[in-house]
């Protein structure tokens, strides 16, 4: 099961209670206070993990808790710190604060819906990205701070201190250089299957693909792209019906789109300036990223190739191909090489990142 979106409860260590002793050894029966701190409670991080490609780990266990720390004991030995607990997570997850009230506790609220006010906390993007979601509570002092001429004897320690908590939404929008936007059934993953190494589930009904995949093409020259494919759209997709909607997250931070268009159907003009009124209903300046045509399908004897050739769709010329046998994939992977290449001044994947971001508060 593909999971894109979370929400749990996460809460670190409570910090140690102080101790309250005094020393005793031979010929000192009345030895003065020696009480230990507690020990810190521990935190929780969160920790990227490019081996991982949801959050469907933290859906099935959505209270986290970390250690507390360790009671302090006597000779001033303070006690051990609580075990921080490391959540890992995919690159380009969003994590997100749900606004509740103390008195709720550990009850887990509902996932938040997309537009209602939540508080951005962390956009964790590269491999090496760490974050402190939960600090842990300082220990407790021991009987030994609180001597003094006025009190020799203290029999007083403080308790430790609680440790943070909250209930977050964490929320992954993939991180790739293109993404593939099309109507259900348009060869949107024989496309990504013929471009890269990935293996979507490819077959001719629509709605075949129900989860956003990722592949690698790579040049003989070392040159990397990253592609992104997801569900199909259909008509009114921006007003949460069908898939394409609750993924469009996931293309969200693409420099490039490729619109694939499939030749064989009624329309692919009517097709095209569907996706285009979804895009720009959907928001999140996806209608303003750069985009190229693609018709696919040309093998097929139904393809309308001249049709779309002549509309030239927003002034773009359109680039035609067939992913099942691979006729204009080369002219392809060369276009939108040399698309990138143009607009990489003007914005690039962390750019992309940063439009992306307060759109969630």
């Amino acid at each position: 099961m593909f999971v894109d979106r979370v929400r749990i409860f996460a809460k670190a260590g409570d910090g140690g209670r102080g101790c309250v002793s005094f020393r005793r050894a031979p010929y000192e029966p009345h030895g003065g206070p020696d009480g230990g701190d507690g020990g810190k409670g521990g935190d929780v991080l969160l920790v990227v993990d490019p081996n991982r490609n949801d959050l469907s780990h933290l859906f099935f266990v959505p209270h986290q808790l970390a250690q507390n720390g360790r009671a302090g004991s006597g000779a001033i030995k303070t006690g051990r710190k609580g075990q921080e607990l490391i959540l890992s997570v995919p690159p380009g997850t969003v994590v997100s604060l749900i606004r509740s009230d103390p008195e709720q506790g550990c009850k887990l609220l509902p996932l938040p819906a997309r537009d209602e006010a939540v508080d951005l906390v962390a956009d964790l993007t590269s491999p090496t990205d760490r974050f402190v979601l939960c600090r842990g509570g300082r220990g407790g002092w021991g009987n030994w701070h609180f001597r003094g001429p006025q009190n020799q004897t203290p029999r007083r320690a403080d308790p430790g201190k609680p440790g943070e908590c909250g209930q977050f939404v964490l929320e992954l929008k993939l991180l790739a250089d293109i993404g593939l936007v099309g109507l259900p059934n348009a060869g949107k993953s024989s496309l990504l299957r013929r471009l890269t190494s990935a293996e979507p589930k490819v077959a001719n009904y629509p709605f075949t693909t129900l989860s956003p995949s990722v592949g690698v093409l790579e040049w003989p020259d070392g040159h990397r792209l990253t592609i992104a494919d997801i569900p199909g759209l259909i008509r009114d997709a921006h007003l949460g019906k069908g898939l394409g909607h609750e993924f469009l997250r996931h293309v969200e931070r693409c420099r490039l789109m490729l619109l694939v268009l499939d030749l064989s159907g009624p329309d692919p003009m009517a097709d095209f300036l569907l996706l285009r009124r979804e895009l720009e209903a959907y928001g999140h300046g996806l209608a303003e990223r750069p985009f190229l045509v693609v018709g696919n399908k040309i093998d097929l004897r139904t393809a309308r190739k001249a049709a779309l050739r002549r509309a030239r769709p927003a002034g773009e010329e359109p680039i035609f191909v067939s992913a099942r046998t691979g006729l204009g994939i080369p002219e392809l992977t060369a276009a939108f090489r040399r698309k990138l290449s143009e607009n990489s001044s003007s914005m690039d994947l962390h750019q992309a990142i940063g439009l992306s971001a307060p759109d969630i508060r």
